[in-house]
């Protein structure tokens, strides 16, 4: 007898593996993504309403026009039924949207979404995503420049070094950059000693040594191993950051954003073909300006009246429209650090860090403008854009607050762009491959047709050999590919053509599990044991076997997963967990079969349909 719960188990794993496989087989739709193109423009509900009016008044059927993702990755997408259709959508898109097409507010890009159903999404039954291999798009490989990193991290620490020994009234007879290591040279040592406590005191991440050139006293400063570590790192990540915002202008919707090794970055973009476009817009610099705004100028006539000779007007932004003095305050890169928080009213606002040049220059800055508001400025492209233009509320220093945002998401977008309006170092692209649609639909072809007739070959070859057991195995065998493909599914793995190996290798490692169940119960049935017996000693004693090779081969998978990376990564993932769901169907799932059609028959059963059992010394029987 087998256990009434070990029905329902498997009842509901094959049910729940069927929904979640299930969004693979629905395909896609020709769409339309409309994607911000400033940075200060925002995707929002309206947006959304503006487009479906837009086509509604051109004349274009769109099956369903919605707002998806969120933060800086919201998106309208509009669905159509033909290529036609979403071509005549783009074209009316971006005449109607745009005031300008050589400027454009918003980004209408061409492509395909799921066309899985929504009570399906809300369930989060989605399908795979497809990698570069089998959709085809372009793969960038690209080095950051880590010693521009160092440099830049040195040079804010001089600065700062300079700033804080004149703060605390430290003499010191020069400081000088010898690549990674500042020099401050003194007349005598207990001024030295005097910085050293101070610069101990103020800089936590700084190693001091002395040193002696001469008759002049110097200390050594340098980053701790530590911190030079991390410098590099939030370089890295910041530069991530950076090009996950500016990946969103393509219209990708399934990027790869990754980073490999200490000093690599990975951008893989599915569907697309322009590679000039794509390089462009990971290359992009932006800069950021913080300035005074011309109080001359009247507010509400600034369109109309005369700019004064040393201003300018700026009309983007949520602070625009604007007028500005040319006298640059600050720029981002005294920026150390900008997080999004609330000020003492519990109104949103952005935390900044300055290094210790920066807090100086916005100290002077604000200490006669009390009152006053500064504008803060993003050029990009050459274009320039006002975020915020608050007022000031008190003298600044190394650490203020931009107050005066409006909403959470609006502190949380400036904070993004203070904090990763530019890259933080330079990068190359030292790798670049583009691989095209045709190409992936055919190795999509070609890896499903593997496949399948490996399948079915499995399949023949067990059916002929181990008759009914045989059925009973094909049966375990697809319900393991049932659960491996929900499970990719509900991980929302990336399939790859490794992928779709390892696969293929799971089919081949689940029926070996069979073969060894059908094998043992044939040598039960060669010692005399009974039907049933033989049934229930086969499972029970193939399993240490089963168990053992499984747990061998899941450790060589760990170890690609931990060790490797790209593709192998892949392989490796898609390999531990066809071991896993093998384990399962294998022995659990083709026990319940087994028993579900013999176990009725309970000790009136005299033969098992499992193929020919061979006896030493007598003739081949079937049993």
């Amino acid at each position: 007898r087998y256990p009434v719960w070990k029905y329902i188990l498997i009842a509901v794993a094959l049910l729940l593996g069927a929904l979640y496989t299930a969004p693979n087989y629905f395909g896609e739709s020709p769409a339309l993504q409309v994607t911000t193109g400033k940075t200060t423009v925002k995707i929002t509900s309206d947006t959304t309403a503006r487009v479906a009016d837009v086509l509604k008044r051109e004349g274009v059927p769109a099956n369903l026009v919605s707002l998806e993702g969120s933060g800086n990755s919201t998106a309208v997408r509009a669905r159509f039924d033909t290529t036609d259709t979403q071509f005549k959508a783009k074209l009316a898109l971006e005449r109607q949207l745009n005031r300008d097409a050589a400027d454009p507010d918003y980004i209408v890009t061409v492509n395909l979404v799921k066309n899985t159903p929504a009570w399906m999404q809300k369930l989060h039954a989605l399908p795979m995503n497809l990698g570069l291999d089998l959709r085809g798009g372009v793969h960038f490989l690209l080095q950051v420049d880590a010693k521009a990193v160092l440099e830049t991290k040195m040079k804010g620490t001089q600065a700062s070094v300079r700033s804080l020994l004149r703060d605390k009234n430290v003499r010191h007879a020069g400081i000088e950059r010898n690549g990674n290591t500042v020099e401050v040279t003194f007349r005598d040592a207990e001024t030295r000693v005097a910085a050293r406590n101070v610069l101990s005191s103020q800089m936590q991440d700084l190693q001091l040594a002395d040193a002696a050139d001469g008759t002049d006293l110097k200390l050594m400063v340098t980053l701790k191993p530590a911190a030079l570590q991390r410098t590099v790192e939030e370089g890295v990540n910041q530069n991530i950051t950076t090009l996950s915002k500016r990946i969103n202008e393509l219209g990708v919707t399934e990027p790869v954003i990754q980073r490999q090794g200490a000093d690599r970055i990975i951008v893989q973009l599915p569907g697309v073909q322009d590679v000039a476009r794509a390089k462009d817009i990971i290359g992009r610099t932006a800069t950021l300006e913080m300035r005074m705004v011309d109080s001359t100028v009247t507010p509400g006539t600034e369109l109309s009246a005369a700019i004064p000779l040393n201003s300018e007007l700026f009309t983007e932004g949520r602070g625009a429209p604007v007028v500005v003095s040319k006298d640059i305050i600050l720029t981002g890169d005294y920026i150390s650090s900008a997080v999004a928080t609330f000020d003492q009213n519990h109104q949103p606002a952005v935390s900044l860090d300055l290094n210790g040049d920066g807090g100086r220059k916005i100290r002077l800055a604000t200490r006669e403008n009390i009152g006053k508001r500064m504008a803060i400025l993003l050029k990009e492209k050459g274009k320039y854009t006002v975020p915020s233009a608050p007022t000031i509320q008190g003298e600044l220093g190394s650490t203020f607050q931009i107050t005066g945002i409006g909403t959470i998401e609006d502190a949380n977008e400036l904070a993004l762009l203070l904090r990763s309006g530019a890259l933080s170092a330079p990068m190359e692209f030292v790798e670049e491959r583009v691989v095209g649609p045709q190409l992936g639909a055919e190795n999509i072809s070609k890896g499903l047709h593997s496949t399948l007739w490996g399948f079915v070959a499995i399949a023949v070859f067990m059916i002929i050999y181990y008759h009914l057991f045989g059925f009973f195995s094909v049966l375990a065998l697809s319900a393991n590919l049932l659960f491996l493909m929900a499970i990719l599914s509900t991980l929302q793995a990336t399939l790859t053509l490794p992928g779709i190996a390892a696969i293929a290798l799971a089919l081949g490692m689940a029926i070996d599990a069979n073969v060894l169940i059908n094998e043992r119960v044939r040598e039960e049935l060669r010692a005399g044991a009974t039907a049933q017996q033989a049934i229930t000693n086969g499972f029970a004693h193939a399993w240490d076997t089963i168990f053992d090779s499984n747990v061998t081969t899941l450790i060589v998978g760990l170890a690609l997963l931990i060790f490797g990376s790209g593709a192998v990564r892949g392989f490796a993932v898609v390999h531990s967990l066809g071991i896993l769901t093998s384990m399962f169907s294998a022995v659990f799932v083709s026990r319940g079969f087994v028993n579900l059609w013999y176990g009725r028959r309970g000790k009136k059963l005299t033969k098992l349909s499992v193929g020919t059992v061979w006896t030493p010394g007598l003739p081949a029987e079937k049993k």
